[in-house]
């Protein structure tokens, strides 16, 4: 188990002070109720790191969208904080992998759960938060979370929204209308990665990967809309 801890904590950019709160964090109330009647899970921490997440979410977007309509915002962050994009960041973390769970909720397959494994990264943002205060949290929020592109393929409409701020943006600059191509496809095809590379006329180009062509597309817009982000404060 402590191999375990410490191979999460090298994720988390995080060594913990207090490894029972990491432990706790990873505590599903299966597994405390078969040890001791209930208690010591993680539904306390899920409870503070949704806070957590929602303020620090809301933070990181205003800093990175300077300008942008509360509307736009609203839409992002419900976007990040969604359990479809929170099942995406467990998955990067393999945070599947360190749940302590109760024998039945092991043998249903515990560690897919894709509500499981969302509720999870918040009990883990919220133990960042109690042992390395706020600062901790942001590190694991900014790079891990905002900065993970959504799947897309949960039909939710904030999932367009990093395309759709960029095609709002070039108009407004009076640029050319953004053109994205698939430049590679790898991997089997039950588990791809997909390349997706976005132009902005011939100065403003940019490629990511995602795991699906949606969300390859999603994160390339977002690295485009930083970089006009970054030209703007700079001139400003």
């Amino acid at each position: 188990m402590s191999a375990g801890i410490e191979a999460l904590e090298v994720h988390l950019e995080h060594s913990f002070s207090d490894r029972d709160l990491l432990r706790r964090a990873l505590t599903h109330k299966s597994l405390a109720s078969e040890k001791n009647g209930g208690g010591g899970d993680n539904e306390q921490l899920e409870f503070l790191g949704d806070s957590v997440l929602g303020f620090l979410a809301s933070e990181i977007l205003v800093r990175r969208f300077p300008g942008s309509p509360e509307g736009r915002l609203s839409k992002l962050k419900a976007s990040l904080v969604s359990a479809t994009h929170l099942h995406e960041v467990a998955q990067k973390l393999e945070l599947g992998d360190h749940l302590l769970l109760g024998r039945g909720e092991e043998m249903s397959g515990g560690r897919a759960k894709k509500a499981l494994l969302a509720n999870a990264v918040e009990a883990l943002i919220a133990a960042l938060y109690l042992d390395g205060g706020m600062q901790a949290a942001r590190r694991f929020v900014e790079a891990s979370v905002v900065g993970v592109p959504n799947s897309g393929d949960g039909g939710d409409e904030a999932t367009d929204d990093f395309k759709s701020a960029l095609q709002e943006m070039a108009q407004a600059l009076k640029l050319p209308q953004p053109r994205y191509s698939i430049v590679e496809e790898r991997g089997p095809e039950h588990a791809k990665t997909f390349t997706v590379e976005v132009r902005v006329g011939r100065d403003l180009v940019s490629r990511a990967e995602g795991v699906s062509k949606k969300s390859a597309g999603q994160n390339a817009a977002k690295q485009i809309l930083e970089r006009i982000g970054d030209a703007q404060g700079r001139v400003g």
